[in-house]
């Protein structure tokens, strides 16, 4: 089965409650003394949503007397290895960590009985999609199995995926006219780049959120962010690809909690990830691919909760606006900032970013001539540098925002 409904709406729940009741309605088909032999995979894009699906795995299922891991990578590589081997039923992992374990034998595939594959647009988007077909190649055919694949929004490819290697078969839609939910209110804001943070710094002393996500396109401009935030005198972390995992669980964490109140963060975040009462989503950045604009404020506005999305939409980023409009299927609400909503901010100096590092060399992640300040060149596509003249002359900040 191919799902696809909107983010918030509970898709985890629906394969993990499918999953333990086909589960426990049958016999294991290992046989006894195999070793570790899992009767369901579930593959994640990352590690944060590995985790996540885990944790909701172990509190659906507590009753079941299954045995329940997540692997993934960056920490405790031989703890999660020594775990795996000493049998599991359910197993949760990122594609890297799962197919290293398994050409180490540490388990089989050969008595799988479920298969489920969440954000499976995402797999593509990241490379995965050759490590997804050569797990499927060593599992048992698919009408020896259960799949699934769910996704907020599924793409022909992953259609096409499906139809290679599921049996018969079903794409199931929940309200796909449209892709955002009802109770997230939108709005973008048109801002040159001198100007952005002037503009978060104004919106979040407005709105001041007790719990919000801002999104950036960028691993530098996610930590410079989060640097400007904290001198600003906001409890702020960043989540990036880059981090150190325990850092980024620890963030999360904080998040959950609520001794970090603004977590900034690449897109690596905003799939699959439920957090409680988060009340805004910033876009920092508009997104380059409309399905990461859906993606993202669907963090907010979570299991018929209401949320507020709001976007920055500045010279560099703005030429996706019009395919954000088209892919969700109607006309985003839109404002210029009043000059009072610019707040002033501190003065900031950012830190160097040595060429080759992350967001520094050209062709790397961030990279390109901008050498670190969120990639692309010193001038942005469709310039507006009169505009940017004009607009910096009264923003009082000297600081670079992009």
């Amino acid at each position: 089965m191919a799902g696809q409904a909107q983010t918030g709406t509970g898709k985890t729940a629906a394969f993990l409650i499918a999953m333990f009741s086909l589960l426990l309605r049958r016999e294991a088909r290992r046989p006894e003394g195999e070793g570790s032999a899992p009767r369901c995979l579930i593959v994640a894009p990352t590690r944060e949503l590995a985790v996540q699906i885990r944790d909701e795995a172990l509190l659906l299922g507590r009753y079941c007397d299954m045995e329940i891991a997540a692997v993934y990578g960056g920490v405790d590589y031989e703890k999660q290895l020594n775990h795996v081997k000493s049998g599991i039923d359910v197993l949760v992992g990122t594609p890297g960590r799962l197919i290293d374990y398994y050409k180490q034998r540490a388990f089989t595939l050969d008595h799988l009985e479920v298969l489920v594959i969440d954000e499976a647009d995402r797999m593509f988007d990241m490379g995965f999609i050759d490590d997804i077909r050569y797990m499927l190649r060593n599992m048992p055919p698919p009408d020896r199995r259960v799949s699934f694949l769910y996704s907020a929004t599924l793409s022909q490819r992953v259609v096409e995926l499906g139809y290679e290697h599921l049996s018969e078969p079903t794409q199931v839609e929940v309200s796909p006219e449209q892709v955002t939910a009802d109770n997230i209110e939108q709005t973008v804001y048109h801002v040159g780049m001198d100007e952005k943070f002037s503009l978060l710094l104004g919106l979040l002393r407005r709105e001041k959120p007790d719990r919000a996500l801002l999104f950036v396109n960028t691993r530098i401009m996610a930590t410079q962010l989060a640097e400007r935030l904290n001198l600003e005198g906001f409890n702020a972390g960043a989540l990036a690809g880059d981090v150190d995992q325990r850092k980024r669980l620890k963030l999360l964490n904080g998040f959950k909690d609520g001794s970090i109140s603004l977590l900034v963060a690449t897109d690596v975040a905003s799939r699959g990830l439920h957090i409680e009462e988060v009340s805004h989503v910033f876009n920092y950045d508009l997104p380059q691919d409309p399905e990461d604009y859906v993606h993202r404020i669907g963090r907010t506005a979570r299991a018929g909760a209401s949320g507020k999305a709001i976007s920055l939409a500045c010279e560099r980023y703005v030429y996706s606006y019009e395919a954000i409009e088209e892919f969700v299927g109607y006309s985003l609400p839109f404002e210029f900032p009043a000059d009072e909503l610019l707040a002033k901010p501190k003065r900031w100096t950012p830190r160097r970013v040595k060429r080759g590092g992350p967001g520094g060399a050209r062709g790397g992640p961030g990279g390109g001539r901008g050498g670190g300040r969120g990639g692309g060149s010193g001038r942005a596509p469709g310039g507006s540098g009169r505009q940017r003249r004009r607009r910096s002359a009264g923003s009082g900040s000297s600081a670079r925002t992009d």
